[in-house]
This record gives C-alpha cells, structure tokens and sequence, in this order.
C-alpha cells in the first residue's frame, strides 16, 4: 500500500524504520563564501507549483531557497531573506509560509562571537503564492520571557509549524548556552505558542516542553531544536540534543513520541554523529518528508567543532516503509 502523507503513517512504523545516510550525501555543501549550510526545511513536488523540490536553509548570510527534479542534486540557491536563518517552509490554504529566525545585521552576530555585543533575534515570517514573490518580513514571536534571555543575549529560534486542523501550534527554540569547543550556542529551551491564525496572534505557554537535563546522555548541554509531526496515533518528535561526551560536545537526532504534542517520551536514536568526515562530530537540525514510500530525514552536520576549521553541509538520511 502506498502511504501519501505522514499523517497516515502510525507511531510504532517510524520507531521500527531503519535510516540510513544516503551515499550521495553531502547534498548542498557551503556556498558563495559561506562556512556552513544548515538548517533544512522542504517542500515535496507535490506542493510546489513546478512539481519540483524547494529546499529551504540558511548560510551566515541570510535563507537561501534550492530547486532539485529529485531531491538530491540542487540547483543554483536564490536568496528570499537576508538577516535570517533556521527556515520553515509551510503551505497552508494555498499561501506559503516561510518562518525563520531573524537576526541583527550580519556585523552584529559576528561581533556575538567574540563577545562585543550580544545576540538578538525573533521568529519572523514572510509569505509568498508562487515561492518568487514574497511578502516583507514580519514579527511573529518576539521577547517576552525569561526563559529567552541569558548573559549572552536574547534568542527565540528554530520555528516549526504544526498546522492542527486549523489551530496553529509554532514550535521554537529559545535561550543560549555556550558551547565551550565550540566557541558559539546553541538554543537551551524547547516552547510553543499557539493561534487561530498561521502569522499572527501566538500566545505562548508559559513553561518550556524540554529542558537540559544533567543526568541525561544526550541532553546533558542544551535542547537544540525540535519538530514535531502529527501521525493517525499520537505525535512523533525529531530532536537534536546538544550532549557532551568525553570531554567533547557532540549532537545527535532523537525521536520522541507524545500522545499530545507537548508531553514527549524519549524511544531511540535516529543518527549519531560518525561514520562520514562531513558529520564526523554533530548531527543537528532536520526535516522529515514522505516520498513514494520513502522517508528522508534531511539534515545538517558539522565535521568539528573548531570554528575555523568547522564546516556544515546537508544531507539525508531515508527508510523505506
């Protein structure tokens, strides 16, 4: 049987899939002067007007948006936001909506890494009806608790979008913890804020959904960042923990499951870092598709964490249902 949508995939079919990286990975390598390409959010052919691929993902640059005919080789990228980084690509009613994180210009985040000011951004979002013209940027989700603020900045990140039969629930990351070998941080906190309406009106909750945990092996740092996936049984979670391990910070894609969307259960690891020099130390923020019965897990990963020597690429990973 031919499965179409996630939705009509259950729990228990994503917990028994075996990913695998594809060989033809890395798919999109750092590009015009850029150290990393990251954070991957995609459209199938199925929900573009061309009926091809768009990948959306960010360089220190701003958000680039990619065409492919299948998904691995892509085309020339096209920048849709400048200031921006860690996209999600929605299609809702007809109207796309392209979440990301905005940030201040590009000589102010540089000057975050050497502790000359501090970081800020907010969620934003811009939309578009044929993903070439686009909508100026608006904020969706700016400062307004705690939990996003610490001695090095504000930072609400990594939007993710569940559309629940018309209430929309927007997934982000929030707060900073510095990641020592680094030299950089990474979110801390996992929230959501919910509206009647894709690009305004998110009240947020009041407690985060994931929180570091000491005692855990893969969220011992921070929370990285979450996506959340309604099935016909529950929810899934695709989470990359920040942990450190032998004296070494490292990231690895966890799944989770939740009967609610808000309470989540850690059940396995999807990808460790290893096993290829390009995600030799991370394995960070992903996106799941269905295509012709296959699962692809589109990610991002870093080789090491040296800032100088560190470069990020995407790949993927797939199971065949």
């Amino acid at each position: 049987m031919t499965i179409q949508r996630l939705e009509e995939l259950n729990i228990e079919q994503v917990i028994n899939a075996d990913f695998r990286v594809d060989g033809r990975s890395p798919v999109i390598k750092p590009f015009g002067g850029a150290l990393a390409a990251a954070d991957p959010s995609l459209l199938t052919p199925d929900l573009t007007p061309d009926g091809k691929w768009r990948l959306f993902c960010h360089t220190q640059f701003g958000v680039y948006m990619l065409a492919s005919d299948d998904g691995v080789k892509f085309g020339k990228p096209v920048k849709v936001a400048s200031r921006g980084m860690r996209p999600d690509i929605n299609l809702i009613d007809g109207k796309y909506y392209l979440f990301y994180e905005r940030t201040r210009p590009l000589i102010m985040n540089a000057l975050t890494l050497v502790n000359l000011a501090k970081w800020r951004s907010e969620i934003a979002v811009k939309s578009s009806d044929d993903l070439v013209n686009w909508s100026e940027a608006r904020t969706v989700i700016d400062f307004s608790q705690d939990i996003e603020k610490s001695e090095r900045g504000v930072s609400i990140s990594n939007p993710f979008l569940l559309n629940e039969n018309g209430r929309f629930r927007l997934y982000c990351s929030c707060g900073l913890t510095f990641i020592k070998d680094c030299g950089f941080c990474e979110p801390t906190y996992i929230t959501y804020a919910e509206s009647d309406y894709p690009a305004s009106g998110y009240v947020k909750t009041e407690k985060p959904v994931l929180s570091p945990d000491r005692e855990s092996e893969y969220l011992n740092l921070c929370c990285g960042c979450l996506k959340v996936y309604r099935l016909r049984d529950g929810y899934i979670g695709i989470q990359n923990g920040i942990y450190e391990k032998d004296g070494h910070s490292h990231s690895a894609i966890l799944l989770l499951t939740s009967p609610d969307g808000k309470d989540f259960r850690f059940e396995k690891v999807l990808l460790e870092p290893g096993g290829a020099q390009w995600m030799n130390q991370f394995v960070y923020a992903s996106h799941l598709v269905l295509w012709n019965n296959e699962l692809r897990l589109y990610f991002n990963a870093r080789n090491t964490a040296d800032m100088i020597r560190g470069r990020e690429c995407i790949g993927f990973a797939s199971a065949q249902l």
